[in-house]
């Protein structure tokens, strides 16, 4: 039995942090939470969106420190905690891909589609992502909490490179909108389409990811200036660099939304217990 039991110590140690993490998870700007009537609006927002319980869900903070510590580096720009205010959920217990929805009432630039690809470069791949605000606002500083939400939901942090690279893909994606008059989805595509044929071609040189990008551009007939081209091929470039670094993440990821997806927290507990008391009383056995 003296044998048996570090056996038992490890397996625990080994399960619990997946077991610690719900996969559900709310991030609120700092500006909403303080805010009682914005916070109770927002709240209500999500739970029209999921059937889960609210109560369940891990609820953090979002402040101004954290968003400025990407977005400075990206645009330059500092906000002030009053400007904290776009929200988002995360449920990882959905598990066909990758799903966002955005609160078009409030959320003026960015679709679902430049979520997703902007997540995709932060090894981001499945989940069911909800984003809103309580009142308007363009939708990039948002980002910045649905990757705080997720790593709350996963129980495991996102490289900071990773994140800094998303961030600026968002907003590149948002100047490309207002700048060709393509819609965000459109503009989306074409940098999924981008990264599919660079990764599938194992594409380094940065000039080959260029003519990638001119023929994707006008096959989708979004035109772009030899600037544009540059700057979409860096993203991409850069979005494929850190990939490598997020192979903690990704598993992490995979391991917990198979964990939530499947059967409940208590079931899989017992189950394992079950398996540990089955193990043991087959030792025990003459």
């Amino acid at each position: 039995m003296r044998q048996i039991l570090p056996l038992i110590l490890i397996a625990f140690l080994v399960a619990a942090p997946v077991f610690a993490v719900s996969g559900f998870s709310v991030t609120l700007g700092e500006a909403t939470s303080s805010n009682p009537s914005y916070k109770s609006a927002v709240m209500d927002y999500f739970k029209a969106k999921t059937d889960k319980d609210l109560q369940s869900a891990d609820i953090k903070i979002v402040t101004a420190s954290e968003v400025n510590e990407v977005s400075r580096g990206v645009t330059g720009r500092v906000y002030s905690p009053s400007q904290i205010l776009s929200c988002a959920m995360v449920d990882l217990s959905y598990s066909d891909g990758i799903k966002v929805s955005v609160d078009t009432s409030k959320i003026r630039v960015v679709t679902p589609e430049m979520y997703a690809s902007a997540l995709r470069s932060s090894g981001i791949d499945r989940g069911y992502v909800v984003v809103t605000s309580p009142v308007p606002a363009s939708g990039e500083a948002a980002l910045a909490g649905v990757l705080k939400s997720y790593e709350i939901a996963v129980g495991e942090q996102i490289p900071e490179e990773a994140k800094r690279v998303s961030v600026e893909e968002i907003y590149l994606q948002s100047r490309l909108v207002n700048e060709t008059n393509a819609t965000g989805d459109r503009v989306a595509e074409l940098f999924d389409e981008v990264k599919n044929r660079t990764q599938s071609q194992n594409l380094q040189d940065p000039a080959d990811i260029q003519r990638v990008v001119v023929d994707v551009s006008q096959q989708m007939n979004i035109n772009l200036t030899e600037t544009q081209v540059q700057q979409v091929a860096d993203s991409v470039a850069a979005s494929q660099r850190v990939q490598g670094s997020l192979t903690e993440f990704k598993q992490r990821l995979e391991g917990v939304s198979q964990q939530v997806g499947g059967s409940g927290i208590l079931d899989q507990i017992y189950a394992f217990l079950q398996s540990i008391y089955n193990y043991i009383m087959g030792i025990a056995s003459p």
